[in-house]
Formats: structure tokens, C-alpha cells, sequence
């Protein structure tokens, strides 16, 4: 577990900031945000890692290191892509450490179970690493906010597209486990209200190398489109794999469900020329996007961000806003805070966290291009999803909790 605090303390200095703790309603006299992710596994590079834990960090300075005259502290720790290890970690966090916000949480499995047991513990999650919409659907929970995009925002406006060329019957590759099944499911719904139809799907192993028989099984069944309903290296696998066995070539076209231009890099354009996919914000969509990426990029070893490094960076800052308009950690204050106020910057410009936790905010259509004069410029935005479409599908009969 690595640890990132902010300047140190002198004994004179404790005793001053326990006084000024009880007045400002900080906790514990500090502020703690966990970013418990996958460092080391299939997500570990355009969804967490380093890159995300460098993104909060990023924030946490640019916001000044302290709020309310509290020293912002940063800790992080791979989950392993385990429910159970995410779990027993958030727990040691919230009743040891004393984390006050828990986020990233690649992968849906984790970021459901992490979220449940941080609100049964009135912990805030902010979740930018998992795509279920369950999280704020059926899975909602007071302090649970799901900030970036979800399986139906990414089925809307990938689906759609592909649908309108004549894309209208499909094949999955899907990822055997929650995340997979939600994208699977999203997707299906838009290919078939849409008027088209599925053929058929294969279940595939999170972290699998060989995708062989699933792409035969793919090619035999006739289907226009192959629907990756995976992420991270299970998409470049079976992108890869499926160039090898030559489906695009015999005129299958693949659809990328859940794609960052990391994926992209390392495919290489040639390979993924062309792929479209749906996006939560693009490095090069303007100017402020563009100077954050080139800061940024000092704080990551030369990598330029996904879309969900931007959203770890937007969420932090937005979580620490929240801290100093309601003048404590308190979580149920910094919730209400955080419904409240308009989530407005490079990332999300007009977002609103809803009642039900989502961030709504635009997405954005891309497609794979050669790069231009920027090694990193490997997509063009083809189309703005407002984000009341995106996210149209959650708006009724979702989260519980929402009257």
C-alpha cells in the first residue's frame, strides 16, 4: 500500500489541528482518499494503475494539499480484480485507516461489493473504473456516485452508430462476469429496439490469452458485427486474434464496447484503424482538455490520459469542493454538496451527480484514425451524445432510492 501526504506536522501543530478538527468537522484530522484499483492485471493501463493513482495525486496538488486547513491525504491499493480482496481492503481502510472516500474501483464485481460495504459504513465511493449500470440502478446506495460512463452510455452511442451503417446483426465476446453481462446486455437492447438482432454470444474468462475457438465461433455464425463486451488487454487480445484469423478481412466489422486510446496504442493504428467506440472525453476536443493532458503527462511518465484518468482527476476535485462548501467530511453534508453543484470543468462540462449517483454528463462518439503530429492524437470525435440521451435509460424504474 503507498501512502502520498502532504507536508508534516510538528507536535505543536497536532495539537493546534485537533482544536481546529473539532471546529471544521474534519475527522480524524485529516482528509483520506483510497484508490483502490487494479495496478498490476488486465486493467492496470488506460483504467487504473499508476495512471489513475497519478491523476488523484494531480488534483490533490493542483487543489492546494489541504482544505478546510486539513492535510489531504492519498493511499492506494490493488485489488487484485478480487471482490474478496477489495473488500477486506476497503474495510481495513474505513475501520483502521479512516479513508473518508473510497474511488477508481476497476471492475464491476469489486465496485459493486466495495460499494454496498462503504455505504453500509457511510463511507462516499465515487466510481470511475466500473461500467455496470447496476451501480446506479437495482445496486444503488446513498453514498454511492458512479462518475465517468456506465454500460448504457457506452451501448447508446457505440451501438447506434454501428446499427445505422448496417450493422444489424450481432455476435458477443463477452466477459464472464458483471461487467461483461451488463455491456452484453445494454448493447443488445439498443442493436434490438433498433431492429436488429443477436446471434449468439460466448462467455469468456477475465484475463484469458487465447481467444480462438470464441472468434471461430464468432465467424460461423454469420453475424455483420463481433461485439466486444470486454475491456483493457481482453480487448486488445481479441482485437489482435481477430485480425490474425482474418474476420475483418472476410468482411465481419468488430465494435469495440468499451475502448481507451491506451487499447489503441497498443494495437496500433493500422490494426485498429477505422473502430469506433464511445468515449466519457478526448484529450484533444479543445484547449482545456488539451493543456490538462500535457500537464498531466508530467505526472505519468509521458502517457497521455483516457477519458477515465480525466474523470479520477474531475472526481477528486469535485470531492474536495464538496468538503470545503459543506465545511466538514462529513458524508452525508459532502453528498448533499455534491448533488448540488454543477460539475463544470475540462471533463464534464454541465454535469450533474443525480439523485440516483450518476454523473450525467456528454459522451462522445470517436473513431481510430492514423496519428497526427501528436503520437497520442490516434482518434477523431465523430459525434457529441448529450448527456441526456446517454443516459436516458436509467431515468425511471431505476435506483430505488429515487422517488
Amino acid at each position: 500500500m503507498k501512502a502520498f501526504l502532504y507536508g508534516t506536522v510538528s507536535a505543536a501543530a497536532v495539537a493546534l489541528a485537533a482544536t481546529t478538527a473539532l471546529a471544521g468537522g474534519i475527522s480524524n484530522d485529516v482528509v483520506k482518499i483510497g484508490v483502490l484499483g487494479d495496478m498490476s492485471g488486465v486493467y492496470s493501463t488506460g483504467f487504473s494503475g499508476d495512471g489513475a493513482v497519478a491523476a488523484v495525486k494531480m488534483a490533490v496538488e493542483d487543489f492546494g494539499g489541504t482544505v478546510l486547513g486539513k492535510k489531504i491525504e492519498v493511499i492506494s491499493a490493488d485489488h487484485q480484480n478480487k471482490a474478496d480482496v477489495a473488500s477486506a481492503t476497503a474495510r481495513q481502510w474505513i475501520d483502521q485507516d479512516h479513508v473518508d472516500m473510497i474511488t477508481d474501483l476497476t471492475n464491476s464485481a469489486v465496485g459493486l461489493a466495495v460499494q454496498q460495504l462503504a455505504s453500509e459504513k457511510k463511507v462516499i465511493t465515487m466510481n470511475t473504473g466500473s461500467a455496470s449500470a447496476d451501480l446506479t440502478g437495482k445496486a444503488c446506495t446513498k453514498y454511492g456516485i458512479h462518475y465517468g460512463y456506465d454500460t448504457n452510455a457506452l451501448s447508446t452511442g457505440t451501438a447506434s452508430a454501428v446499427v445505422k451503417n448496417g450493422g444489424d446483426s450481432w455476435y458477443f465476446i463477452t466477459a464472464d462476469y458483471a461487467f461483461g453481462h451488463a455491456l452484453q446486455k445494454a448493447t443488445t437492447a439498443v442493436v434490438e429496439k433498433m431492429g436488429g438482432k443477436v446471434l449468439g454470444s460466448s462467455d469468456v474468462p477475465l484475463a484469458s490469452t487465447d481467444f480462438s475457438s470464441y472468434l471461430l465461433q464468432a465467424q460461423s455464425s454469420g453475424a455483420k458485427v463481433v461485439g466486444l463486451a470486454n475491456a483493457g488487454q481482453d480487448t486488445v487480445n481479441s482485437i489482435k486474434q481477430a485480425h490474425e484469423f482474418g474476420l475483418t478481412s472476410a468482411g465481419q466489422q468488430l465494435a469495440g464496447m468499451l475502448v481507451t486510446i491506451a487499447d489503441v496504442k497498443a494495437l496500433g493504428t493500422d490494426v485498429a484503424k477505422g473502430l469506433n467506440f464511445t468515449v466519457g472525453w478526448y484529450w484533444n476536443q479543445d484547449d482545456a482538455s488539451r493543456a490538462w493532458k500535457e500537464k498531466y503527462m508530467k505526472y505519468s511518465n509521458g502517457a497521455a490520459p483516457t477519458f477515465i484518468h480525466a474523470a479520477d482527476y474531475s472526481l477528486t476535485m469535485a470531492y474536495l469542493k464538496a468538503v470545503k462548501a459543506a465545511g466538514t467530511d462529513d458524508p452525508d453534508a459532502v453528498r448533499a454538496e455534491l448533488g448540488k453543484m454543477k460539475i463544470d470543468d475540462f471533463f464534464a462540462k454541465g454535469g450533474q451527480i443525480r439523485p440516483d449517483g450518476l454523473l450525467e454528463h456528454d459522451m462522445y462518439l470517436v473513431q481510430v484514425q492514423d496519428a497526427t503530429k501528436d503520437p497520442w492524437d490516434v482518434v477523431k470525435v465523430v459525434e457529441t451524445i448529450p448527456g441526456n440521451q446517454a443516459y436516458a435509460s436509467l431515468k425511471d424504474g431505476g435506483c430505488p432510492l429515487v422517488k
